[in-house]
C-alpha cells in the first residue's frame, strides 16, 4: 500500500471548497480545528505501527474526517483520500474503496488515489470477474481504460493543437508528405481522445455507482425479504455496483458480469 501516510490538506484547500458549500454547519475555526485532529491523529496511528492502539486512533482521524465532509459540506478529493486510508488501515475494506472511489471521481490522475484503490480490491472477498466483452474493450481499447479522464482531455487538446499547427503549415508552406503524415495521425488521434472524453463524461453523468458497506448482505430477486436469493452466496463488503433503481429500503444494482440483485439501502452508500 502506497498510502501509509497523510495528505496534508491546507485551510485554504477546505475554506475555498467551503465557499462552494451551501449547507455547511461548521464554522471556519471548527474545520481548521477538526483538520488538525484528524491529522495529527492519523499520525500519531502511523507512528505506533503495530501497536493496537493504532486504530484508536485512525478511528478518531476518521470521525474528524467524516465531520469536515459531512457538516462542513467540504468534498475535496485529499480528504476522502485521508479518510479511505484510515478505514483501510483498520481493515474496514467497504468504507476505504466507498472513499476512493470519492476521491478519485475528484481528481482521477492522482497516481496515489489509483494505487490504493487497486489495493483495497484486491482485499476484498468477492472476485467478480467483468463480462468477457467488457475485458476484450478493456485490452482493445486500453487507453480509454488507463488513462484518467484530465489526461484524456489534455491530450486531445494537445493533439487538436498540433493538427491545427500542420495544417496550417501546410496551406501556407504547401503539402508534403510529412505533414500529412502529421496532420492525419494528430487529427485521428484528437478524435479518439475526444470521443473517449465524452463517452466517459456522458457514462458518469448517467451512471449512479455504489460499494456495499456492510460485512456480508444477501441480494434478492426483488424488493423484500421475502423473495428468493440471487446469488448462491451473500455479497461481501467492498462489492462494486451499478444502481439500476431504487424504492423505499431496497436497492437494485449491477454487478461487474451484469448480474443483478435487490439488497437493502442501508448495506450499501452510493459514491
Amino acid at each position: 500500500m502506497t498510502g501509509r501516510r497523510v495528505f496534508t490538506v491546507s485551510l485554504g484547500i477546505l475554506l475555498s471548497t467551503l465557499a462552494a458549500s451551501t449547507h455547511a454547519e461548521l464554522s471556519r475555526d471548527e474545520l481548521y480545528d477538526l483538520l488538525k485532529q484528524a491529522n495529527e491523529a492519523f499520525r500519531q496511528a502511523n507512528a505506533l505501527v503495530a501497536d493496537p492502539q493504532a486504530e484508536t486512533f485512525y478511528k478518531k482521524a476518521i470521525l474528524s474526517y467524516e465531520r469536515i465532509i459531512n457538516e462542513g459540506g467540504i468534498r475535496n478529493a485529499k480528504l476522502f483520500y485521508n479518510l479511505a486510508n484510515a478505514y483501510l488501515l483498520t481493515e474496514n475494506v467497504g468504507k476505504a474503496i466507498l472513499n476512493y472511489r470519492r476521491a478519485e471521481q475528484l481528481d482521477s490522475a492522482d497516481a496515489n488515489i489509483r494505487k490504493n484503490l487497486e489495493f483495497a480490491r484486491a482485499q476484498r472477498i468477492d472476485k467478480i470477474a467483468p463480462r468477457t466483452e467488457e475485458r476484450v474493450l478493456e485490452t482493445l481499447f486500453f487507453w480509454h481504460y488507463d488513462l484518467a479522464l484530465r489526461t484524456r482531455f489534455v491530450l486531445s487538446c494537445v493533439l487538436f493543437a498540433a493538427a491545427c499547427i500542420s495544417v496550417t503549415m501546410m496551406i501556407w508552406l504547401g503539402r508534403s508528405p510529412p505533414k500529412t503524415v502529421v496532420a492525419t495521425i494528430a487529427g485521428l488521434l484528437m478524435l479518439c481522445f475526444a470521443v473517449s472524453v465524452a463517452v466517459e463524461s456522458q457514462r458518469r453523468v448517467a451512471t449512479v455507482c455504489g460499494v456495499i458497506t456492510e460485512a456480508q448482505v444477501v441480494a434478492r430477486q426483488g424488493d423484500g425479504q421475502g423473495y428468493p436469493q440471487s446469488f448462491k452466496d451473500p455479497l461481501h463488503a467492498g462489492t462494486e455496483f451499478d444502481l439500476l433503481e431504487r424504492r423505499p429500503g431496497w436497492l437494485h444494482i449491477k454487478l461487474a458480469d451484469d448480474s443483478d440483485g435487490w439488497i437493502p439501502d442501508t448495506a450499501a452508500e452510493l459514491i
